[in-house]
């Protein structure tokens, strides 16, 4: 045996008790698309990062503090009516087409069509939490005012000025930069976090909230009823549980493999 091969042989076995990788595993281009194939359901991948949570205007969205999540994937699209149909054969919305987000529903319904859609699909779905529904919304964290820009909200969100009172087809303005549609306006979205007043002792890490008020869930984004201070990327308002409503929805996230 060579000396030359001697010493590489010693090199790879000293390496192979190393504990961590030489090389770490490059992530997911962020937006990129993942697609349930059952179900049809389109998926955009959130990357690992850091972002700053919160906002000064109003009580409840401070204090701002920094916030760090796993990579996941968030729905592009809120939740349609059609795949609600799809999943549990029954459509309790408002205001009824295929491609509307489904709504008028209560944290009850939503639990039991994130349930049957990971049994059909054979793929465990979830709400996002809070966090992450916000770092998802900013795209990694631009202080923007609204889910995709500044300015006037009319480009990127159904709301009370442009929706007629109804909600819309999703995806129908522009996405902001991950392509991720209708965060801001068309119906609120449901989160898992319980309701706390202000930011004080919430997680760090992206997960969910799971103490404080839990008869009331963290809604986000605003909706086709409400004018644009409720569209801000920060905005947060409660929702009791055990009510259903003719402007709440939802959008899914997948945890990494």
């Amino acid at each position: 045996m060579s000396h030359r091969l001697k010493i590489l042989i010693s090199a790879l076995s000293l390496l192979s008790g190393y504990s961590l990788p030489l090389i770490a595993k490059a992530e997911t281009t962020p937006g990129a698309a993942w697609i349930e194939p059952k179900s049809g359901m389109q998926f955009a991948w959130v990357p690992s990062g850091c972002f700053s949570m919160g906002g000064d205007e109003s009580i409840d969205g401070q204090p701002i503090h920094k916030v760090c999540v796993k990579g996941f994937w968030i729905g592009r699209y809120e939740v349609t009516q059609a795949q609600f149909q799809f999943v549990m054969g029954n459509n309790p919305s408002n205001s009824k087409a295929d491609n509307k987000p489904v709504e008028s529903v209560n944290l009850d319904d939503v639990s039991s069509f994130v349930e049957e859609l990971s049994f059909t699909t054979g793929t465990k779905f979830r709400l996002p939490s809070e966090a992450e529904w916000e770092y998802a919304c900013r795209a990694g964290g631009a202080h923007e005012k609204y889910c995709g820009g500044g300015g006037r909200p009319d480009r990127m969100a159904w709301y009370e000025s442009n929706s007629g009172k109804e909600t819309h087809p999703i995806g129908q303005l522009a996405a902001n930069d991950w392509g991720v549609y209708d965060m801001s306006g068309n119906v609120w979205e449901i989160t898992q976090d319980c309701w706390n007043d202000s930011y004080i002792g919430a997680p760090n890490d992206g997960s969910a909230w799971k103490t404080g008020d839990c008869g009331r869930r963290v809604l986000r984004g605003g909706s086709w009823l409400n004018i644009p201070t409720f569209l801000r990327a920060a905005d947060r308002v409660s929702f009791d549980t055990g009510n259903s409503y003719l402007n709440v929805g939802m959008r899914l996230a997948r945890s990494a493999p």
